[in-house]
């Protein structure tokens, strides 16, 4: 019995050694390196499992460009070490490379923490580090194991073509013959069905209604018995949009007199079945319940899911002492972040159908008679209502202002905004021309930063926390350090991130989903206190004393 398990583990080591024998050496380093540089900080703190995760893929694409690198070493026919040099040269790397993995395991967990401490929330004690090396490690061998199994298809496919064609033509028809059946099964049977399952998912749980949650009795709600929109149309998120924030009885007991109801109208996906159908049903709702006869109109895009922040909403609500009237159409079941990814698209168009719907009927009002009209936006919200608005329907009935809040990286709007800025302010927190027009902020109000600064006739604020991967992720992270990183930082960025091509670009890919799940005032989840000073900048409260806006902000302290 004792000869077997020997024989069996001799076996066993035997093996291991061959299969890791068969792995470019050079590509086995690099991917090492990778692995370890993908412990360092990045913007967000991450969970063990998602680390194990991106440890993973950093392994792989450095393995990947170690052995593109060897092999354009040996096309071009350099030199190679050989005999003793090389064996001595490959012990040193092989030193260095686990030296720097356990220095950089040894201050994750401090690194985590740092990154914890700048978002208030607690410290992680126990990391879990050899759990997550060895879930990295089985993972990096699953990919790289399916990676080998394409390149085996590879070459049964190359063996097969080389008896028919020259070798060349062979390699280039093998290789686009072989992407194209990769990127077809990868496309649609793995994303695509996988996003088909998780839109249904997502929208089986919005058509389901959060306990307590009935058919509305006033008549301004939508959804109600008088409403033209019906209440199990508009969804979990309208739903609890429609019947939640702040009511007539909050409203003057906070201001001690009259005040008004806020009105809200919510049109969901199942409402209508196209962009104009619904953003006609939003109209006729807004003329039902007389929304134009408000000081001030939002025409609110939410986010992917359907859902506006209450701390937006209600803290607009509140400063206005419910004279206000907001619209919402949704467009999706998906999450912003994934959304974004699959197909932003049907944000900025419903948003534009929307706009267009509503400003046409708001245009024909008299100048006098009619509600400042403003627009907002969250997250991808922000993307869709930002580029909502017509250039002609500006110079002819020009809305009033707009607050959007973490507008992610596929922006056309505030990413050229920002490369734009000052040139003395940072990119996380630009200055735009004489801040006329366009202002941005973040955790502190930094909205009245300049005495010399003075608002024309449309005031736009864009918040923006540092922390913030939805908004500071791009493309240009491949290959190019960020502005962000440059210079003064955020004040919630770890001053220990610091920028490695290729592996900043997967740590932010990873942060992504990540994003809205800290504590409020941090990353993508915006606090009531930015929301109340962006309004007041933006929409300017005439009921507004310190007094009132006082409580407003401890009544969402409270929360």
């Amino acid at each position: 019995m004792f000869i077997n398990m020997k024989d069996a583990c001799y076996r066993l080591m035997s093996m291991t050694i061959h299969y890791l024998s068969s792995f470019s050496f050079v590509g086995l380093i690099v991917a090492f390196v990778f692995c370890s540089i993908s412990l360092s900080p990045s913007l967000l703190p991450r969970p063990i499992y998602l680390q194990a995760l991106l440890s993973s893929f950093c392994l792989l694409a450095g393995y990947g460009l170690g052995v593109l690198l060897h092999s354009l070493w040996c096309y071009l026919q350099l030199p190679e070490l050989k005999g003793r040099g090389r064996l001595y040269l490959q012990v040193v790397v092989v030193i260095v490379c686990v030296l720097s993995y356990l220095i950089n395991i040894f201050y994750f967990e401090q690194w985590q923490n740092s990154v914890r401490s700048l978002m208030n929330m607690s410290e992680v004690e126990d990391a879990s580090l050899v759990y997550m090396s060895c879930m990295s490690l089985i993972l990096s061998a699953l990919l790289l194991s399916l990676v080998r199994l394409i390149k085996r298809a590879f070459f049964i496919i190359r063996s097969r073509l080389v008896r028919v064609l020259p070798t060349r033509l062979a390699n280039v028809i093998g290789v686009l013959l072989l992407s194209f059946f990769v990127f077809s099964i990868t496309n649609d049977y793995f994303i695509k069905k996988g996003v088909e399952a998780l839109d249904e998912i997502y929208a089986l749980a919005d058509a389901t209604s959060d306990q307590g949650k009935g058919l509305p009795l006033r008549h301004g709600a939508s959804g109600s018995s008088e409403s033209v929109i019906k209440w199990h149309e508009i969804g979990r998120q309208g739903q609890n949009f429609a019947s939640s924030g702040p009511t007539l009885i909050d409203l003057v007991n906070l201001y001690g007199k009259e005040a008004k109801q806020p009105l809200r109208i919510y049109v969901g996906l199942r409402s209508a079945e196209t962009y104009d159908q619904r953003a006609d049903l939003a109209l006729q709702e807004m003329i039902r319940i007389n929304a134009f006869s408000r000081s001030k109109l939002i025409i609110a895009t939410p986010t992917g899911t359907g859902w506006l922040d209450e701390s937006a909403v209600d803290s607009l609500e509140y400063l206005h002492a419910g004279d206000t009237a907001i619209v919402a159409m949704q467009y999706s079941y998906l999450p912003s972040w994934l959304t974004l990814l699959v197909d932003p698209s049907a944000a900025r168009e419903s948003s534009a159908a929307l706009y267009r719907k509503v400003h046409e009927y708001w245009s024909a009002l008299p100048e006098q008679e009619r509600p400042e009209l403003y627009l907002f936006g969250l997250s991808l919200g922000a993307l869709a209502a930002e580029t909502s608005v017509n250039l002609a329907t500006i110079i002819n009935n020009p809305i009033q202002g707009a607050l959007f809040a973490g507008a992610p990286f596929p922006s056309s709007v505030s990413p050229r905004l920002i490369r734009n800025r000052q040139v003395d302010s940072p990119a996380w927190l630009p200055v735009i021309q004489e801040a006329s027009m366009v202002r941005f902020t973040a955790q502190e109000n930094q909205l009245r930063n300049n005495t010399t600064w003075h608002w024309g006739e449309i005031r736009i604020v864009y918040i923006q926390y540092a922390s913030d991967p939805m908004v500071f992720f791009s493309l240009d992270l491949l290959n190019r350090e960020p502005d962000w990183l440059k210079g003064e930082r955020g004040p919630d960025v770890s001053p220990d991130l610091t920028w490695y091509p290729l592996i900043t670009f997967m740590q932010l890919l990873f942060d992504l989903p990540m994003a809205d799940k800290v504590p409020r005032g941090s990353s993508h989840n915006y606090s009531a206190s930015s929301y109340i000073d962006a309004w007041i900048e933006v929409t300017q409260p005439l009921l507004l004393n310190s007094e009132v806006e006082e409580r407003v902000r401890k009544l969402f302290y409270e929360r």
